[in-house]
């Protein structure tokens, strides 16, 4: 594993500063059993940064704090984001297909935020006005909107800046591929 670089760090922040940004920005309805949390498309972003995988997990936690939710809502909602961006990272380095790795990578936080979230609700709320696997339903419909539909455009958008080099925005193991090939050409005397 290499070392966190200041930029890896800056654009973690930026990260999840941008997860609660956009949570707030869908206040209304970012949270609930039909929840449409623009943000969960950030959850894509691990197929390219290990540092969105601590991103989402810091920005949901904040984002969450700050809207009043439960603590256990706090704690285990926001491990689920955790586990999930884990399996996206690890779907990033293991498929190359590219829509084996969108629809892959967009399962885990799709998948497990359906299963789990109505499971915390109910320890942390109570009883529920609906069923666990209407929730589940309502969830894998609205998660699956946002990450694969909203994900993809945002991965597709971020690979084309990539193959233009934009160099911030390159992860650093790709900006690092060539080290050892000289900067500079040598001097000729």
């Amino acid at each position: 594993m290499k070392k966190w670089t200041t930029l890896m760090l800056a654009r973690a922040g930026v990260m999840a500063a941008l997860y609660v940004a956009l949570t707030f920005a869908c206040i209304p309805v970012a949270s609930g059993a039909i929840q449409f949390r623009i943000s969960e498309m950030l959850t894509i972003l691990p197929l390219f940064y290990i540092e969105a995988v601590p991103a989402l997990f810091i920005g949901c936690i904040i984002a969450n704090l700050i809207s009043g939710c439960a603590l256990w809502d706090i704690a285990l909602g926001s491990l689920t984001s955790l586990v999930a961006a884990i399996l996206t990272y690890i779907v990033g380095r293991l498929v190359k297909n590219v829509p084996l790795k969108l629809a892959l990578g967009g399962l885990f936080p799709v998948a497990l935020n359906a299963f789990f979230l109505p499971l915390i609700w109910w320890l942390a709320y109570g009883e529920q006005q609906i069923g666990y696997w209407l929730n589940v339903g309502y969830l894998f419909l609205s998660q699956g909107v946002i990450i694969w539909v909203l994900g993809s455009i945002l991965y597709v958008a971020l690979a084309k800046v990539l193959q233009r080099g934009v160099s911030a925005l390159a992860p650093v193991r790709m900006r690092h591929a060539h080290a050892d090939e000289p900067k500079d050409p040598p001097c000729k005397a």
